[in-house]
């Protein structure tokens, strides 16, 4: 009986060799990738906390410059946050932060870089498109008409084609192009919600250029017609 439970298990030892010689190079190569890309899966989402958290110190750090109408200090933690953490929103939100701060500040040429890094390499299409109609505001406010325009001109999120068609009006109107900019205010009077604050606005925009707001909702046209 020992004899035979002992040629049983050579036997099934020898399928064990047999399967292993067969198929052990294949196994130990899978268990190394599916461990390997635990590991970097585990290593990535602690690299992508260590660099939020560090992130989110620069960000209080460039809120507090702003604060303390530290110009200086402004730029160069923005910078650093630029440079290092290019890719998080802390820095798309920091950008806007100090383009506010330093405009106000009077250096315009600093604010106007910001928002451009924003509106450029910013990581989120929200975040990029306010950049870029507040960077059109300084431009339109520079006369800066064309450059304005340009800078509107990128695809947006539809949430927010109501307010670039607004912009897009101011711009044209400052150029004399009064049909064109008719066309981008009812447009976005079009976009919004009819009780806001925002299309009483557009509607004083529009009546100025002859149209009577009123009339959009009965089809009508110029003056009411």
């Amino acid at each position: 009986m020992a004899k035979h439970l002992d040629l049983e298990e050579q036997e099934q030892l020898d399928q064990i060799k047999h399967f292993w010689a067969r198929w052990g190079n294949l196994i130990t190569w899978v268990l190394i990738v599916v461990f390997g890309s635990v590991a970097a899966w585990n290593g990535w989402n602690y690299w992508q906390r260590n660099q939020a958290v560090k992130a989110a110190a620069l960000y209080d750090e460039i809120e507090r410059a702003a604060v303390a109408r530290d110009s200086d200090r402004l730029s160069r933690v923005l910078g650093d946050m630029q440079s290092g953490f290019g890719r998080t929103a802390f820095a798309s939100q920091a950008g806007l932060l100090a383009a506010q701060a330093l405009q106000d500040a009077g250096k315009l040429d600093e604010a106007r870089a910001a928002l451009t890094w924003v509106s450029d390499k910013g990581s989120d299409d929200g975040y990029k498109t306010v950049a870029r109609l507040r960077l059109a505001a300084v431009q339109l406010d520079a006369g800066e008409h064309d450059q304005a325009m340009a800078s509107l001109a990128a695809p947006v999120p539809a949430a927010f084609e109501g307010l670039v068609a607004d912009r897009r009006g101011d711009a044209l109107m400052l150029q004399g192009k009064h049909d064109e900019a008719r066309e981008q205010y009812q447009r976005a009077w079009a976009s919004v919600g009819e009780r806001t604050e925002y299309r009483r606005l557009l509607e004083v925009k529009l009546a100025a250029l002859g149209i009577d707001a009123a009339s959009l909702q009965t089809g009508g046209g110029r003056d009411g017609k």
